[in-house]
């Protein structure tokens, strides 16, 4: 197996957070260590995308984010650093992996993605229709661009949503049925691809979610994804996952996808998200 493969991001890459904030870890680095920590077929899967991993070309959907979050734009001509993700207004470190969450404010648990349309609408002015908060996916689409930034400020952090409030705890629940609920065409669940050590589809080794350390990496969007050429965020995933189950594919944001995502980011509670990442 391979241990020793990855090499550090380029400092004028690194990731940095205000010097009172505990800082972000290299994602490069962070998967080194889960490595060397487990005999693992998914995480060394690809020889050449852990080679690739210090030039991710997420770090530069990363940098472009940077940018857009502290511009002033939409309507109201104001940046997004008053928005709170969980942790305060413009607090990003570690805000990431504590989401989904609860808001009083909305009354309603909510994803990263759900979470920056709000802030986008309600702070800066912007129409639901505007493309900037419509378009969802893509490298070049502003939320991309702005989910990797504040995503990767968390990175090396561990999992670890709240579960304080009822309504976090019944999204986790329903997460989890969803997760187990056989279904479609194909009588498919999610657990048919991800509850087995070493199973595959085609070339792909699947992660398993009973293995912490390997559903981290399972569960660590926005990654650039090779074979899409293009950064995906975690309900691009549920969406994908979908399809491929030959279901319906959920509505994007819809409370079965943020439930979904609760279950799974569960699952990977206490381990170090990679932030960006990089897959097949």
């Amino acid at each position: 197996m391979m241990k020793k493969v990855l090499l550090a991001l380029p400092v004028a890459l690194t990731i940095g957070v205000a010097a009172h904030a505990q800082p972000a870890k290299d994602p490069v680095l962070v998967l080194e260590a889960l490595i060397g920590k487990v005999d693992s077929a998914y995480l060394t899967q690809s020889e050449q995308n852990l080679m690739m991993m210090a030039d991710n070309p997420a770090l530069w959907t990363m940098e472009d984010g940077k940018a857009l979050f502290h511009t002033p734009r939409g309507p109201n001509n104001v940046s997004l650093e008053s928005c709170d993700f969980g942790k305060g207004p413009g607090v990003l470190a570690g805000a990431y992996t504590e989401l989904p969450r609860y808001f009083a404010d909305t009354g309603r648990v909510m994803d990263l993605e759900t979470r920056l349309v709000h802030c986008m609408m309600t702070i800066q002015g912007f129409a639901a229709d505007d493309p900037a908060v419509r378009v969802r996916d893509g490298s070049n689409s502003d939320h991309m661009k702005l989910q990797t930034y504040i995503a990767a400020q968390s990175s090396g952090m561990p999992w670890n949503p709240p579960m304080k409030h009822p309504l976090e705890k019944a999204m986790r629940d329903a997460g989890e049925y969803i997760f187990f609920r056989r279904s479609g065409t194909m009588d498919f669940n999610c657990a048919t691809c991800h509850t087995q050590t070493g199973k595959r589809v085609r070339a792909s080794v699947l992660p398993n979610s009973s293995m912490p350390e390997e559903w981290t990496k399972a569960v660590s969007w926005p990654a650039f994804r090779v074979g899409h050429d293009h950064v995906r965020s975690s309900q691009h995933r549920v969406r994908e996952c979908y399809w491929q189950m030959r279901h319906a594919v959920p509505i994007g944001g819809s409370d079965a996808t943020i439930a979904l995502i609760s279950y799974w980011t569960d699952l990977a509670r206490g381990q170090p998200a990679i932030l960006p990442d990089m897959k097949r």
